[in-house]
């Protein structure tokens, strides 16, 4: 019994101490960046809501770019280093509420014909990173950082399209509601946003939330 009870008390220590890394963020369905100081300390990202822009050169014949912009040239978040990066997002939902107003929200969009999983991380609410997620490299401008989902060069470039460079991460759970995004590999100097899907806008594009930072 003495046993047993040190063994409880030894895997209560353990996740006390685990959970103890992972602060709360002040925000739910926020990206923070994870200090992996001795206080695990969390640093706040720009953000910014931006619509999706269409934009043409020449009636077209000159190139088409859609994607999303930031203001600024670059972000006043920075890193000197941009190797080991980590970074948090919490829902601020507990396993039961989670579970649970998620499957009333699906009961509901099933009983008006719609599929949830077409609709998964629309309104702001990141509920899998791992899908609903994308870090890209912005092009940054003209006082402008851009995120392009698609760009031509026009009628003469041979179909030399492009889109920004997307950066890998993997997605580790935390805890119900919590994970943690780690880089895969170092980032090199430049500007970078995460960027979420927020919902359709009025012109028929996705609107989405950025959120931004920079490596020097």
């Amino acid at each position: 019994m003495k046993h047993l009870i040190s063994i409880t008390a030894f895997l209560f220590a353990v996740f006390y101490l685990h959970a103890q890394k992972y602060p709360e963020p002040e925000f739910s369905n926020e990206i923070y960046y994870l200090k992996k100081d001795s206080a695990h300390s969390l640093v706040r990202l720009e953000k910014s809501a931006s619509k999706m822009e269409n934009k043409s050169k020449a009636a077209g014949f000159g190139g088409f770019e859609n994607g999303y912009a930031v203001d600024g040239a670059q972000s006043d978040v920075r890193f000197s280093n941009g190797a080991n990066l980590s970074f948090v997002v919490s829902t601020g939902a507990s396993a039961s509420s989670a579970s649970t107003s998620s499957a009333q929200r699906d009961s509901m969009m099933r009983a008006n014909g719609m599929d949830p999983s077409m609709m998964s991380g629309m309104g702001g609410d990141i509920s899998d990173p791992a899908k609903n997620v994308t870090l890209y490299k912005a092009d940054a401008s003209k006082g402008t950082r851009k995120i392009y989902m698609m760009k031509t060069g026009g009628a003469f470039s041979m179909g030399k399209n492009k889109s920004s460079d997307k950066i890998t991460f993997s997605v580790r759970k935390i805890r119900e509601g919590y994970w943690e995004l780690v880089v895969d590999k170092p980032l090199p100097k430049g500007e970078y946003a995460f960027v979420t899907m927020n919902g359709y806008s009025g012109t028929g594009g996705m609107d989405a939330l950025l959120f931004a930072f920079g490596v020097d």
